[in-house]
């Protein structure tokens, strides 16, 4: 803990806007960004609402090498990278390759690639027997995950340690957590790190359709998504990726940067239960909560605010609850919380520095963003979940958590960097 790590660059694609601008705007006044699929037919499929980006790579600045070459994914984690590198006014040609890093979070990876290329192989799933003639010659690029940390390590000459970090949807609060400790240790003076998935592909919306995790509501997609609301059914698949420059507060304040805001404190628990279920009494979130707190040596009390994992489940949010009230005590009752995956869906790996990066946008601008689609609150969870409007807020410490399929339970706080 000899070095305080900071953020001072953020680079943001998600459903509804691209760019840190359009996402504030999205959240800051409660609006959705869920409809029915468009990237294929969803008509055979129990849940056909998901939050889509409205990407178009070559606008975006990506070469057509680039566009072959690359899962979705990976050029969403492209282009937010370079968002975040221009954002923190980092000179990277005065940067020591050996000491520039990378780290990213993804849950599943090059799944729509992927998917798309076996159609194409099999003949639409008509031989058994494929035919690698008809591949991509870069298809092994989808095979590996790593492929993603090695895109963004080729394209800002990173020679330093290069990650990818893949533990379910706490995928994107792990990877940035990953990176505060390289730069801890001393490992690395700057790493660009955050988290990137694409997973609206029929394999990804058939998985979460078998377990029933997903909502069925598909005649209203716009207030599909409803965290903690007593009529909540299930999640929204989204997609989208956020990233970030990370380096010490001294390295920051030598080049005279701009700091966004700190990354104080993280801690990460597995319930060692069950892949898809929940013990009801937050056990174990609470425990990654107190351990975020305690490395950022404050007490529950400092905590202004709470960036729920508010999938909308039944249990998530039964046990988010439960475990905010375990980890916070009386406090948990005097703060706002809220889930702003009711507004951009539920986008996997990407959606914790998704949700680091509205925490950020929050402190800067002391607005919590709302839990959209909350009108009727579960009596189970009763904290203050901000329903449906932003509210002003003096937030200058935000505890943001995530909760992943096999038990991962993750929490970061940030906070204001005084001048």
């Amino acid at each position: 803990m000899s070095e305080r790590v900071v953020i001072t660059g953020i680079g943001v694609l998600a459903p509804g806007g691209t760019g840190t601008g359009p996402f504030w705007d999205l959240l800051s006044e409660g609006r959705t960004a869920t409809r029915l699929i468009s990237a294929f037919d969803p008509a055979p499929f129990r849940s056909r609402t998901a939050a889509e980006i409205d990407f178009d790579p070559a606008a975006a600045g990506l070469s057509s090498r680039q566009v072959r070459r690359m899962d979705r994914a990976a050029q969403l984690a492209l282009v937010a990278a370079g968002e975040a590198v221009a954002d923190s006014g980092l000179d990277l040609d005065a940067l020591d390759p050996g000491r520039l890093g990378v780290t990213l979070g993804t849950a599943v990876g090059a799944t729509t690639g992927l998917e798309a290329e076996y159609r194409v192989v099999s003949d639409e799933g008509r031989l058994f027997e494929v035919d690698h003639e008809h591949a991509v010659r870069h298809l092994h690029n989808f095979l590996v995950p790593s492929s993603f940390a090695a895109e963004l390590a080729v394209e800002f000459g990173a020679e330093g340690p290069v990650a990818v970090v893949s533990t379910g949807c706490t995928s994107g609060l792990d990877a940035v957590a990953h990176a505060a400790g390289l730069i801890r240790e001393g490992s690395a003076e700057v790493v660009i790190a955050g988290a990137t998935d694409a997973p609206i592909s029929p394999i990804t919306v058939a998985c979460f359709d078998a377990l029933k995790a997903t909502t069925p509501r598909n005649d209203d997609p716009a207030h599909a998504s409803r965290p903690f609301d007593a009529t909540r059914n299930g999640f929204v698949l989204g997609e989208g990726s956020a990233v970030f420059v990370l380096e010490s507060l001294a390295h920051a304040r030598k080049r005279g940067a701009v700091v966004h805001a700190e990354f104080a404190g993280y801690g990460t628990r597995c319930n060692a239960f069950h892949m898809t279920g929940l013990r009801p009494d937050g056990t174990e979130m609470t425990g990654a909560i107190e351990a975020a707190l305690a490395e950022a040596r404050i007490g529950a009390e400092e905590v202004d605010y709470v960036n729920a994992h508010g999938s909308g489940t039944r249990q998530n949010d039964r046990h988010e609850t439960a475990a905010f009230k375990r980890a916070l005590g009386e406090h948990a009752h005097r703060i706002p919380v809220s889930s702003i995956k009711s507004m951009i869906g539920h986008s996997l790996g990407a959606i914790g520095a998704l949700e680091i990066a509205a925490s950020v946008l929050a402190i800067r601008h002391d607005l919590v963003p709302p839990t959209a689609n909350l009108h009727e609150p579960d009596p189970e969870c009763d904290l203050d979940y901000v329903p449906l409007t932003a509210r002003p807020w003096r937030t200058d410490t935000v505890l943001s958590v995530g909760s992943g399929f096999g038990g991962f339970q993750s929490a970061v706080v940030l906070r204001q960097v005084a001048a």
